[in-house]
């Protein structure tokens, strides 16, 4: 048997001749319709593999010994950058007294005058130095207190700081700096006079072990008494003026900022389940936070659970080098091929009156507050050990997008030729009884 009669039994496309066939005009109208059907089905199909969505991944963060920045902008309307001192200190032992580099303390007009700016100063780890005009064979005394072992000068306490620096290693108070000649000389009680009536914003960066720990804005020198943490308040609370801790938190965040564009997109794509994509604020819950009080033995907590987030744009993957971990993004650059690794947080808040008792102003007559503690804004954050990934993927892949294709033009085909064949039988049903 010939090989194209062994084909043509295997036919399961039968065709009839073209006499047999018959044109009618409402299988046109049919056929037209079922194109127009099919040709945006298929802008569907096309459009719908076209799209890109963010899917969110939860993996446990594997990344050893990293640091993470933090970045904030908060205002103090009723504290003068002068009294104001920021710590760092975390579960491996390191402790930032006085952190000094990254960070800016902005001082402001008393609120009556409107809070404008009014001085930007960094603390730098070298200022200048306020002794340099003095006889180089010049060695001041620190008053009984042993020398600081950062001092620009060996054995000697040439600036008014030094001389604090000295006093708070052995932890003694220091106040106003009265008979102090390295203070008088640089005015400082003149200096705390000046700011009595000013706020301060600090703003700026730090970096820090990327494990638990915190950081706290609070007033006075800072420095170590035996296991405990403690700053010397003698000037914030014997200064006559109303200072307290109302704060303006402006932005807290951990991590880089997520650029616009990336923001945009995600809010544009959402994600693979249909959720709404989040925004900055979500990463950064604190951001516009506002509290008040009118009492200076007040303090502010903020307990803060930090995530790990990465944000991995489409074809990252196939341009990831060899050696590094891509499902972690553990060794990755930050901005790699346009991969983000940032934080993002949740936080709940407390805050109690240093003097104790209750809580009848909030209406929790139940609630018993302790009794001291160091006045200020404390942050105490806690890495947790998952990590989310938000990556971008395609939607559909390029043999699903084949499979609707042909879904698309097979089914609606099918539906048309039962339409045009319905059609067809009822017109001929209608002709017989008109006939008949």
């Amino acid at each position: 048997m010939p090989a194209k009669s062994r084909f043509t039994r295997l036919d399961a496309f039968t065709k009839t001749v073209e006499d047999a066939r018959v044109r009618t005009t409402s299988g046109g109208i049919v056929t037209i319709t079922s194109l127009l059907v099919i040709l945006w089905l298929v802008w569907g199909e096309w459009a719908d593999y076209r799209r890109v969505v963010v899917r969110p991944e939860l993996v446990v963060d594997k990344g050893r010994g990293e640091k993470m920045e933090i970045h904030m902008n908060i205002t103090f309307p009723l504290m003068p950058c002068e009294l104001l001192t920021l710590d760092v200190m975390d579960v491996s032992g390191d402790l930032q007294s006085g952190v000094q580099h990254g960070v800016n303390k902005v001082r402001l007009a008393p609120v009556s005058e409107g809070s404008h700016d009014i001085e930007s100063k960094a603390l730098d780890l070298h200022p200048d130095d306020p002794a340099t005009h003095l006889d180089p064979e010049y060695c001041g005394q620190c008053y009984g207190a042993p020398p600081p072992a950062n001092g620009r000068k060996a054995g000697c306490c040439n600036t008014c700081d030094e001389v604090r620096d000295a006093y708070a290693s052995i932890s003694w108070s220091f106040g106003r700096g009265e008979g102090v000649e390295q203070c008088e000389r640089e005015h400082y009680a003149e200096h705390l006079d000046e700011q009595r009536r000013e706020g301060c914003r600090i703003e700026g960066e730090i970096r820090v072990n990327k494990v638990i720990g915190n950081f706290h804005i609070a007033p006075g020198k800072s420095y170590s008494n035996g296991n405990m943490h403690v700053h010397d308040l003698e000037n914030y609370f014997k200064d006559e003026a109303d200072h307290s801790f109302s704060h303006t938190i402006h932005t807290l965040r951990f991590g880089p900022q997520l650029p616009d564009a990336v923001i945009a997109r995600m809010a544009t794509r959402g994600s693979a389940s249909g959720a709404g994509a989040w925004t900055n604020h979500h990463l950064n819950p604190l951001d516009g936070t506002e509290q008040k009080t009118g009492e200076k033995a007040f303090n502010f907590m903020y307990f803060v659970k930090v995530v790990s987030t990465a944000y991995l744009p489409i074809g990252w993957e196939k341009e990831t080098p060899s050696g590094k971990n891509e499902v972690l993004g553990a060794g990755i650059d930050a901005g790699y091929k346009g991969s983000i690794e940032t934080h993002q947080y949740s936080v709940t808040s407390h805050q109690r009156n240093l003097g104790g008792g209750n809580d009848a102003q909030s209406g929790h007559k139940e609630r018993i507050h302790a009794r001291g503690g160091i006045p200020g804004v404390f942050f105490s954050y806690d890495i947790s050990p998952m990590k989310v990934i938000n990556r971008e993927a395609r939607r559909k892949t390029f043999s699903g997008f084949l499979v609707g294709l042909c879904a698309v033009i097979g089914g609606t085909l099918t539906v048309a030729a039962a339409v045009d064949r319905a059609l067809y039988e009822g017109v001929q049903r209608v002709k017989k009884l008109h006939q008949g």
